[in-house]
């Protein structure tokens, strides 16, 4: 009986041929996970091991997926070498900064580069930089997707943290400190100016109700920079999630300036009043024997933030596959309940501990 394995597997022992061609031992190395390698855990070694055989045979799997542009792919082992072109992304999907996109690979590279020195990967470290400063809006602003795609890929994105992503790389670029030590000059300084209007895009883009600053929305048109539609669940409104990790890297500016913290200090007031307490949402069994998700009351349950506030009301909104808002998350339909985090708890760390530490250090600089 022939054995059949799935594409992952043989892509996971193509990797594993690879590492014993260049002399790491495969022994060392547990075949179910291989392809689990990638993802952001990556950039949480020591810096002796970017000089290791293993970091250099995945920093040589990161270049092959490099698109001709200078971006990678989302959603893609690459830590995988490719068997054939048919793996490498294509038709418009090598080149975006959603998912870690093209910034992950950069930032291991750099690590790769302060441990090395070699020139290949910094040619294609600076290949995706030029790439990602290529990349920004004159308003500021990234795109999902670059070069442009029609949809809603142009838009101004900070869903999924893609933007911030590509602020809190270029922030340390142009700090200049290892790992990105190597960075010259000239291009730190385009990046410290794309920085500069990247925070100058998320002041003016923060809402204000009735004055009062609030939070940001998901994504921005990139021509008027009004609130836009992502996916057909994904609204124009107010976002539980994104803008935790929009105050997260201001509050990561040094010595900020008042515009700066008038903007924390707003998207923390929204982010408070915006908790939703006595709620938790349980995974169950339907009366189908499908796996579904509802939301039941607890009084002891922590703070929940929904993912959509309705833009105007402040209400948690919720909406499946045909866009129909809806003010409970029983109403939609159980795929995109069990397919989409319509909640979380993504504030609670923000408002417990980094923020309070935030306003401790601000006060002592005064």
């Amino acid at each position: 009986m022939a054995l059949r394995l799935s594409k992952a597997s043989m892509r996971a022992l193509r990797y594993i041929a690879v590492l014993s061609l260049i002399g790491f031992c495969p022994l060392l190395v547990h075949a179910e996970t291989v392809a689990s390698v990638w993802g952001s855990a990556i950039l949480r070694h020591e810096r002796d091991w970017y000089s290791s055989t293993q970091a250099r045979a995945i920093a040589d799997s990161v270049l092959r997926y490099q698109s001709r542009e200078g971006g990678w792919p989302k959603n893609t082992d690459l830590a995988v070498l490719p068997g054939s072109g048919a793996d490498i992304p294509s038709d418009g999907r090598e080149n975006t900064f959603d998912n870690e996109g093209t910034t992950l690979p950069m930032q291991f590279l750099a690590r790769v580069i302060d441990a090395t020195a070699d020139d290949k990967y910094r040619q294609a470290f600076f290949r995706g930089l030029d790439y990602t400063l290529a990349a920004q809006y004159a308003n500021g602003g990234w795109p999902q997707v670059y070069p442009l795609r029609e949809g809603y890929y142009s838009h101004v994105t900070f869903n999924d943290n893609a933007m911030i992503r590509v602020l809190s790389l270029l922030r340390d670029v142009a700090g200049g400190k290892p790992p990105f030590a190597f960075v010259d000059e000239q291009r730190r300084r385009r990046a410290r100016e794309a920085l500069e209007r990247g925070v100058d895009l998320i002041l003016r883009t923060q809402i204000k109700q009735d004055g009062v600053l609030t939070a940001w929305c998901s994504q921005y048109d990139e021509h008027t920079l009004e609130p836009a539609w992502a996916r057909r669940y994904e609204p124009p409104s107010l976002s539980g999630n994104e803008s935790v990790g929009i105050i997260r890297f201001l509050m990561g500016i040094p010595h900020p300036e008042p515009e700066v913290i008038a903007a924390i200090e707003g998207g923390v007031r929204w982010l408070q009043i915006s908790a939703l307490r006595g709620i938790r949402v349980e995974r169950f069994t339907n009366d189908k024997s499908e796996h579904d998700k509802r939301v039941v009351a607890d009084a002891d349950a922590g703070p929940l933030w929904a993912r959509f506030y309705e833009l105007g009301t402040n209400r948690p909104i919720f909406l499946g596959r045909d866009s129909v808002v809806h003010y409970t998350f029983a109403e939609i339909e159980r795929e995109r309940r069990t397919g989409y985090a319509y909640y979380g708890d993504w504030a609670r760390e923000l408002l417990d501990e980094e923020y309070p530490a935030w306003k401790g250090r601000t006060a002592a600089e005064r």
